[in-house]
C-alpha cells in the first residue's frame, strides 16, 4: 500500500506536496476548494502552473487526491440544495482537472429520511453521469466513501455502490474508497483474519474488487456496528493493529493509496507517529 495523509492547503494548494514531502508521504489527499462553503474563487494560472510544477518535481508521490466539500449532497430532493452540490461538485472536478489531480473522493449523500434508498441512489448516479459528461475530456476518477451510516447517510453497505456504479455509463471513471472506521462502524468487521477474507469477498461478490481505488485509513473510537463516525489513531481504537496489518501485507493492495484521515496536532507529528505505526505493521 502507498501511505500518506491528507496535508494541508494553508499558503497554497502546493504546500499540500511539500508538507507530504517532508514527512515521507507516497500519496496524498488535499481539498481543492473551501470544504464549508459553497463559493470559491476559480484558481489562477499561477497557482495552477505552480502546484502542476511542484507535482512534477515530486513525482514519487501518487495517487493525488482531492476530498470534496463537506456541504456536497448528491441524494438530497431538494432542488435548490441539489442545484447548488452539483455546481459545486462542478467546481470541484474543474480544479481537479487543472491541477492534474488523479481521484476526487466523495461522499454518496445523505437522504430524506422519508425517502427509500434506492430513489435517492439513482438520483447520485443521474447528477453523477451528467457530471462526468460536461467534463468528459478529464481523466480524473471520482470515488465514492464507505460511510458509517450515520443519519440518513448512504454509502454504509456494498449494495449501495454497486447500486450507483451500475448506473454509471462511463464505468472508468468510477471507483470506490474503503474508509476503515466508517466501515467498522457500518457493522464491517475485519478484526481477526478470518472475517478480514470474508468481507473482502463479500466486497469482490457485491462490488467488484477492481472498483476498489483507495483506502482512507483510522481506527474507531466507536465499537463495531456503532454507526457512528468518530476517528482515532492507529492502533488506539476498536479496530485495532491486527486489522490494518492485514491491509498493509495484502498484496492486492501494494499499489493502492492509503490516506490516513487520523486526528491532527498542531503540527505534522501526529501524522509522522501513525505512519511510523502503519510502516511498522510491514512484513518484512
Amino acid at each position: 500500500m502507498r501511505l500518506g495523509a491528507h496535508m494541508s492547503i494553508s499558503g497554497g494548494k502546493h504546500k499540500a506536496l511539500e508538507r507530504g514531502r517532508d514527512i515521507g508521504c507516497e500519496t496524498i489527499q488535499l481539498f481543492v476548494r473551501n470544504a464549508r462553503s459553497w463559493s470559491s474563487k476559480s484558481l489562477g494560472q499561477e497557482e495552477i502552473n505552480k502546484f502542476r510544477k511542484i507535482k512534477e518535481d515530486n513525482s514519487e508521490i501518487y495517487p493525488l487526491i482531492s476530498h470534496n466539500s463537506y456541504l456536497i449532497n448528491l441524494a438530497t430532493n431538494d432542488k435548490e440544495k441539489l442545484k447548488k452540490s452539483y455546481n459545486a461538485m462542478l467546481d470541484e472536478l474543474t480544479k481537479a482537472e487543472q491541477l492534474k489531480l488523479d481521484y476526487i473522493n466523495i461522499h454518496p449523500g445523505s437522504k430524506d429520511p422519508d425517502e427509500k434508498d434506492s430513489k435517492a441512489l439513482l438520483r447520485i448516479a443521474d447528477q453523477l453521469n451528467i457530471l462526468l459528461n460536461e467534463v468528459k475530456n478529464s481523466k480524473v476518477v471520482i470515488l465514492l466513501e464507505t460511510t458509517s451510516g450515520q443519519g440518513n447517510y448512504l454509502g454504509y453497505c456494498f449494495e449501495h455502490f454497486i447500486s450507483i456504479i451500475d448506473e454509471i455509463d462511463n464505468k472508468n471513471r468510477i471507483g470506490v474508497t474503503f474508509d476503515t472506521c466508517h466501515s467498522y462502524a457500518a457493522g464491517y468487521d475485519f478484526s481477526n483474519i478470518k472475517k478480514y477474507y470474508e468481507m473482502w469477498e463479500s466486497f469482490d461478490e457485491i462490488i467488484g474488487i477492481e472498483y476498489l481505488y483507495a483506502f482512507h485509513l483510522n481506527d474507531s473510537v466507536r465499537e463495531l456496528n456503532s454507526r457512528i463516525d468518530r476517528h482515532i489513531h492507529i492502533g488506539e481504537g476498536k479496530i485495532g493493529l491486527e486489522g490494518f496489518r492485514y491491509l498493509i501485507n495484502d498484496d492486492r493492495f501494494k499499489d493502492i493509496p492509503g490516506i490516513l484521515e487520523t486526528p491532527k496536532g498542531e503540527d505534522v507529528s501526529k501524522d509522522i507517529m501513525n505512519l511510523k505505526t502503519l510502516r511498522s505493521l510491514k512484513k518484512k
